[in-house]
């Protein structure tokens, strides 16, 4: 977690100072790259101010961490500064830099982009080949410009305010991840769409265990009791 947690200004400084030090507590959890304004939630994480505006755009914003609702947040000051007296080994040159310039080396730096790559490969190939049959159902990507880890709320915001003149056909992907949902089906009014399909959650009414044609005699059966 991106916390400061109990270590004191001059512990951070002298362990990375020294390139040896651990640069967990200098990396955002949203966007992975040292800290650029940090601040820091009522719930103790610490994001780049950019990275927490993000988290606020849904209409109930919660934060990236711990999914606590978001309310409150104070400048980093102490943080900042320790960034801004800081420096550590770029992990792919060995040269170093000084923390507030580290984003700015890394996206120039060749041998960081080999070191990012080669971590990626090793990564991939230690996964195991079995893909989990339970599709995520929590956060979705823009069907348009394919904006990642936005919730029901995030995504039609976000669709709505960046896309509202989007003439092209897309496949809804809340509809796509239900179990009736069809992957290639693609809505002729996207828009149109989401008002009328996704005004509600599905989680509040759906057993996602129940397979369909069981849903679908549990709804015959309602709508016989209601008559």
């Amino acid at each position: 977690m991106a916390m400061l947690g109990g270590f004191s200004a001059a512990q951070h400084k002298k362990g990375v100072s020294d390139g040896s030090g651990d640069m967990s507590e200098f990396v955002c959890p949203v966007c992975l790259e040292i800290f650029e304004s940090p601040v820091i939630t009522q719930c103790g994480h610490t994001f780049c101010l950019s990275c927490l505006q993000e988290c606020l755009r849904p209409q109930k914003p919660v934060c990236a961490v711990c999914r606590a609702g978001l309310g409150h947040w104070t400048k980093a000051f102490e943080l900042e500064t320790l960034i801004q007296s800081s420096v550590s080994s770029c992990k792919g040159c060995g040269v170093q830099i000084g923390l507030s310039q580290m984003r700015g080396h890394t996206a120039a730096c060749s041998k960081y982009q080999e070191y990012i790559d080669e971590g990626v490969r090793t990564t991939a190939q230690s996964q195991p080949a079995v893909i989990s049959p339970v599709p995520n159902r929590y956060t979705f990507t823009c069907p348009y410009c394919h904006c990642q880890n936005l919730d029901q709320d995030g995504l039609i915001e976000h669709c709505t305010t960046q896309h509202a003149r989007d003439t092209r056909q897309v496949v809804c992907p809340i509809c796509a991840s239900m179990p009736w949902g069809d992957p290639d089906y693609r809505s002729s009014d996207f828009f149109q769409h989401l008002k009328i399909r996704h005004t509600f959650s599905y989680d509040t009414f759906v057993d996602y265990s129940t397979d369909e044609q069981t849903m679908v005699q549990e709804a015959l059966q309602r709508s016989l009791l209601d008559n």
